[in-house]
């Protein structure tokens, strides 16, 4: 008497489980889609930003974790280099290497085009160049704008004095990635005594300033600094006395390194006997 619900409860149940296990299995697999999508993003975005690698003319595909590259450099070791971070996204267990190495490929890229990567290269170099300013010991006074574009820098804005606008020009032309400063500062017109007391509270203030802070932005200077081998020089402070020390290549790489660290604040004076070539 009740065989004909219960069948229908039976089958109703049967349809339930079959759609809920379909929307299981749809939803995994978006899960999959979803992965896989992103860790092509992250490899092609790290080809974007690569100086070695921007200008080739790569394409990624993921499926079930395995990496398969196409495309053209111009050298064996951009090829590898290509390989190498496709293995180090997480999730990527294997690598099919299809790129074809060509000497004489030429990207083909119009000349008011910019990349990914000169965006992330100018935004770099700016925020290079607004932390030495702002370690500079000429920052008292200094109110800067710094915009870059393909490696050309411009500077606006106001610095207490002369000696600060030339300082903040040369900070900006020897940071890496530049090929150019427009220099637009102008010293800011103070009151009479204003700069002898500014200089005078900045100079107390480096008192107080940590060896480790000196330590720290020494090294950031001279890593941010081209012409300057700056992961072959050791840096330490004691008392604001910084002391550099291991090899450059010459007597204008020493000169150039102890100049940048006599200009970061708090730098009472620069030891380079150390510093050998």
């Amino acid at each position: 008497m009740h065989t004909q619900p219960r069948t229908l409860l039976l089958a109703s149940s049967l349809a339930l489980a079959i759609a809920t296990a379909s929307g299981g299995a749809l939803a995994e697999n978006m899960s999959q889609d979803i992965t896989e999508a992103r860790q092509e993003s992250q490899i092609s975005t790290a080809y974007s930003i690569s100086p070695y690698l921007r200008a080739s003319d790569l394409k990624v595909s993921v499926d079930n974790g395995k990496a398969t590259l196409t495309g053209r450099v111009t050298e064996e070791a951009n090829k590898e280099l290509a390989n190498e971070i496709a293995l180090g996204v997480s999730g990527i267990d294997s690598v099919t290497n299809n790129i074809v190495v060509d000497a004489k490929f030429t990207p083909s890229k119009s000349s008011d085009e910019r990349s990914f990567g000169d965006t992330i290269d100018d935004a770099s170099t700016t925020a290079a160049i607004k932390s030495k300013l702002l370690w500079s010991r000429h920052a008292e006074g200094m109110d800067t704008k710094v915009v870059t574009r393909d490696g050309k820098v411009t500077l606006s804005g106001t610095v207490g004095s002369s000696e600060a606008l030339e300082h903040a020009a040369s900070l900006a032309m020897s940071t890496n990635g530049v090929t150019a400063v427009d220099n637009q500062l102008k010293v800011k017109a103070d009151k009479p005594g204003m700069v002898d007391s500014s200089k005078q509270a900045a100079s107390e203030a480096g008192d107080d300033i940590a060896d480790s802070w000196i330590t720290t932005k020494v090294k950031s200077t001279l890593l941010y600094s081209r012409n300057v081998g700056g992961t072959g020089i050791d840096v330490s402070t004691e008392n604001g006395i910084v002391t550099l020390s291991g090899k450059v290549h010459d007597g204008a790489e020493r000169a150039l390194a102890v100049k940048l660290a006599e200009n970061v604040r708090g730098v009472r004076s620069v030891q380079s006997k150390a510093l050998t070539f």
